[in-house]
């Protein structure tokens, strides 16, 4: 069978050119001129774009919608705008106008423009609006028609390959798949604050959402689908192409020179030029294809996609032949079967379908549902499935007695209408709903038609909605788009920081000023850095002089350093100390932004400094005094000096030799500053504390010039354990000393080192429970740390010793004591303790049987050290021979530095003479003669027993004295 166009009614006129040529806005004007006209669209989004056009001028009540899933009939409609599917031919209209003509080429949806080319015409005018490509094909098909060119408003140029980050503002960028796009969008939210999305599959009221984003300049960036090829009129300068193929439904193709030219020109619009190019991993366009676009010349049509339209609906047989039939026409060419085809094939072999099909009305019935669109996309199965279901309700044979059940299509509207989850979620659910708008706007296939037009419609704007807010939410930082649009108007720009220094421009989050640095949001892009940055630091100019005026005037109380050096000023880090002219004396570098001034920063410099300044005078004040005092000189002047460089402590072998050349009279002076010359350290006991420990730290850190400080240990601790990795000085200046495995507190040493003076290390002693209490250590630590101090413990194992049970004087003598005393009405002394308690009963010792079978019980045994004094050899001697003996008196070589020669060192030890000694090397005694050293136990026994004095009755004292001294 044959295509051959019917008979002409009317002018026939085709308006054919490029993009931006206002053939769109022709049709509507030329449509406007008639009673009654009809105008169908390529897509449901262009033909809502045109349909608010219309009302814009007319008024709703005389424009109707429809497309698929969308029918706006009002009662005196006389202007109506369709999907070109959906065109409403049987009303013979005055006008009739078809854009997008050349689509009749379109593999998929080819025959429909082209029946349209064949059989739509307007009683009065009929408009074809196309490419100029099809000017052949409408010479050889319609007769009698007037053919006019339109050049377009503006130029169309080249502009070569660029990366997406230094894509130009108002472009668009253009992915020819769903994951495509989204990728380019989310490129473009990090690296240009964000972007609009526009695809054909959106909802009409999402892509207006969308595009009223890009329109409005909230972003400047689009990202598409070919369907803004279609005559959407969008802000376009630069177009961008990700890719140069697509995927038509059945396999990847390349994109022909005209379909690239129908979506290059959308840059450019009216008069204002615009230009196109590639980007990501697209190659970029050859000389011969850029020749072609920027000068519209391109191949013309030579077939058109054709399917019959005379259907034979006595059997589904007879109907798949009549849409099969094959035509003769040199400008036509049979299309590939549609998606309704195919599901008319495979619901027509399914037997419970057969069996419906029992005269021509059913079989006609069948073929609409065949057209329902496979909007989920899900698979050929599924949706044949629900054509079935759906079909076998409209039979009447089901439970919906010829409609589609209420519950049922309730039900199915439920389960879509949710609009939580992510976008590709919500995508599904619009893309379901869109089947039901599209049952609903069916005549007499659900009861109530007009409440489920409006039910459905109604889920589908909530899920566009939600859409929309899923699509900013992903691309678009609104934030940016705010502040951009300000910064373009030059609009004064409204700052705010609330009390946790977070900043909000016009609302909207942008970072936190940090004392007098603004740190902006760190999710942004490098390009919405700039524009953040920019935006903050117009705004916040007067904020940064009013809190550095609070700063000025805020007390000392409210400012601290860090032992890194920092300067905090609350919690806001707002500079660091610096090495100054003396480590006493550390200057200080504000953090203030250059773009605040340098009144402010110069203000917060001098703040810091009086701070500090201040901070060091306190806590130094011992130091600094003995620096002032110009009664020191000589040698003492000298030492001061060197201690004030140590920042008051230093370990005594350091200066040994400057202790040795002070005089008395030089030491007295020092120690009237505080200073302490003790046997291992020499230090002022006042800077110890833990305040002065944290600055000194800090300071001698700085005047070393190291990158990391170390940190003072906390406060309280006798001692800490000694690491190796961490330096002697550290430890010296943080107020400890290294011994075996842990440091001792400095003061708390010398404390040790005054009663081990008083100890024979030579023979040897015992730890006392005074040095464990000074120490806060075991026993077992105590002998570690005294290792470390260079003497040997020996440990032992002895019986322990009990102690003796009290004496208990004799009732007689307490009761005449008692008498003596009240006689003379004199209280007794609390020191005197005249009944002593009954001892109580020891437990049972453990037993052990002696040789003999007798039990005796097992003495308890307690551990001991034994510590002498054995400092490691400073080298090692070489061999001479054996060593000969020492002759008696002769001076040992053995003996601890501290009985040799600095054994009197220390604050008890400093009044000495080191020539009074007797010829064996101990001290003398004021006499001259040798001090007596603890060799033993004395005998108490070979002294005589003194003679008791007679106790005087008439003194009550004297005899409570007797009778405590026998007891």
């Amino acid at each position: 069978m044959d295509a051959r166009p019917g008979g002409e009614r009317g002018r026939v006129t085709a308006v054919l050119g490029p993009t931006n040529t206002g053939k769109t806005h022709h049709a509507i004007e030329r449509m406007l001129t008639h009673r009654t006209g009809v105008i169908g669209l390529p897509l449901r989004l262009l033909a809502r774009e045109v349909y608010d056009r219309v009302i814009a001028k007319v008024g709703p009540s005389r424009v109707a919608l429809v497309t698929g899933e969308e029918r706006i009939v009002p009662e005196r409609a006389q202007y109506w705008v369709a999907t070109t599917e959906a065109m409403p031919l049987e009303i013979g209209a005055d006008f009739v106008c078809v854009d997008e003509i050349q689509l009749c080429s379109d593999p998929e949806r080819g025959h429909v423009f082209t029946h349209r080319l064949l059989h739509a015409r307007g009683l009065v005018e009929t408009l074809f609006l196309g490419s100029d490509t099809m000017r052949g094909a409408i010479a050889g098909l319609v007769a009698n028609h007037s053919y006019v060119k339109r050049d377009r408003f503006s130029t169309l140029t080249w502009a070569g390959s660029k990366k997406i980050s230094r894509m130009p503002e108002r472009s668009a960028i253009v992915g020819f798949s769903v994951e495509n796009v989204y990728a380019i969008a989310e490129l473009i939210r990090r690296q240009k604050g964000g972007c609009a999305v526009v695809m054909g599959a959106l909802s009409p009221r999402t892509r207006n959402a969308q595009v009223e984003l890009y329109q409005n300049g909230d972003v400047d960036y689009l990202v598409a689908t070919d369907a803004i090829g279609m005559g959407l009129n969008l802000d376009i300068r630069h177009v961008a192409f990700s890719s140069t193929s697509k995927f038509d439904g059945r396999r990847m193709r390349a994109l022909l020179p005209q379909e690239i030219a129908q979506i290059a020109g959308r840059a450019g619009r009216h008069t204002e030029n615009g230009t196109f190019g590639v980007t990501g991993e697209a190659k970029p366009f050859s000389s011969e294809l850029i020749d072609q676009i920027e000068a519209h010349k391109f191949a013309p049509v030579k077939k058109l996609m054709w399917r019959n339209a005379d259907l034979d609906f006595s059997s589904a047989g007879h109907l798949i032949r009549s849409l099969e039939l094959p035509t003769y026409n040199e400008w036509l060419s049979r299309a590939r079967d549609a998606d309704d085809v195919v599901a008319l094939k495979a619901l027509s072999s399914l037997p419970e379908v057969q069996d419906k099909l029992t005269n021509p009305r059913r079989v006609m019935l069948l073929w609409d549902v065949c057209r329902i669109p496979d909007f989920r996309g899900i698979s050929e199965t599924d949706h044949t499935t629900l054509l079935a279901r759906i079909f076998d309700f409209l039979v009447g044979r089901g439970l919906g007695g010829g409609r589609i059940p209420s519950d049922w299509l309730a039900k199915a509207v439920a389960r879509i209408d949710r609009t939580d989850g992510d976008i590709d979620q919500i995508s599904r659910r619009l893309a379901h709903i869109r089947t039901w708008t599209y049952v609903a706007q069916r005549k007499n296939w659900v009861d109530d038609e007009s409440h489920w037009r409006g039910e459905t419609r109604a889920v589908e704007d909530r899920l566009s909605d939600a859409l929309h807010q899923r699509l900013t939410q992903r691309f678009v930082d609104r934030r940016t788009s705010v502040l951009l649009r300000r910064l373009k108007q030059k609009e004064d720009l409204v700052a705010e920081v609330n009390d946790k220094g977070e900043v909000t421009i016009e609302g909207q989050f942008t970072g936190r000023l940090e004392g007098f640095r603004f740190q902006q949001d760190a999710a942004a892009s490098p390009d919405e850095g700039k524009t953040l940055r920019q935006a903050a630091i117009q705004a916040l100019r007067p904020e940064f002089s009013l809190r550095a005026d609070r700063f000025y005037n805020a007390p000392d109380t409210e400012m601290d350093f860090t032992e890194q050096g920092g300067l905090m000023w609350g919690s806001f880090a707002i500079g660091k100390l610096v090495k100054g002219a003396d480590p006493l004396k550390p200057a200080v570098e504000p953090f203030v932004d250059e773009e605040a001034g340098e009144d402010v920063t110069e203000k917060v410099r001098r703040r810091l400094q009086h701070f500090i300044d201040r901070k060091v005078a306190a806590l130094y004040e011992p130091l600094l005094a003995m620096g002032r005092d110009e009664t020191l000189t000589g040698l003492a002047r000298g030492f001061a000096f060197r201690l004030s460089e140590a920042l008051g402590v230093i370990p005594r072998e350091q200066v040994a030799n400057e202790v040795k050349e002070l005089d008395q009279e030089a030491r007295g002076a020092l120690r009237k500053h505080g200073v302490r010359f003790g046997q291992y350290t020499v230090f002022l006991p006042a800077l110890l504390k833990p305040a002065p420990t944290r600055l000194r730290l800090v300071l001698w850190s700085l005047w070393n010039g190291l990158a990391e400080f170390p940190e003072s240990p906390p406060p309280g601790l006798v001692t800490i354990p000694n690491i190796t990795e961490v330096p002697k000085e550290h430890y010296a200046l943080s107020g400890y000393r290294p011994a075996g495995s842990r440091a001792i507190r400095i003061d708390m040493l010398e404390r040790l080192a005054d009663i081990l003076r008083q100890k024979d290390s030579r023979v040897g002693f015992e730890a006392t429970p005074d040095m464990l209490s000074i120490t806060g250590m075991t026993l077992e630590q105590f002998s570690d740390l005294m290792g470390g101090l260079g003497y040997k413990g020996e440990k032992g194992e002895r019986e322990k010793v009990k102690a003796a049970a009290p004496a208990v004087a004799p009732e007689e003598d307490v009761a005449a004591a008692l008498e003596a005393a009240a006689a003379s009405g004199q209280p007794i002394p609390e020191e005197v303790s005249l009944l002593a308690p009954a001892p109580e009963p020891e437990p049972a010792a453990e037993t052990t049987e002696d040789a003999t079978g007798g039990e005796t019980p097992a003495p308890e045994m307690e551990v001991f050290y034994t510590f002498t004094w054995a400092p490691k050899p400073r080298f090692q001697r070489p061999e001479r021979g054996p060593r000969p003996e020492r002759s008696e008196g002769a001076p040992r070589r053995d003996r601890p530095q501290g009985e040799r020669r600095e054994q009197p060192q220390g604050e008890k030890g400093e009044k000495k003479d080191f020539g009074n000694r007797d010829r064996g090397g101990k001290p003398a005694g004021r006499h001259g003669k040798p001090e007596r050293r603890n060799e033993g136990p004395k005998n108490f026994e070979a002294r005589p027993p003194r003679k008791e004095k007679p106790i005087d009755p008439d003194n009550p004292f004297a005899a409570l004295m007797a009778l405590k001294g026998k007891v």
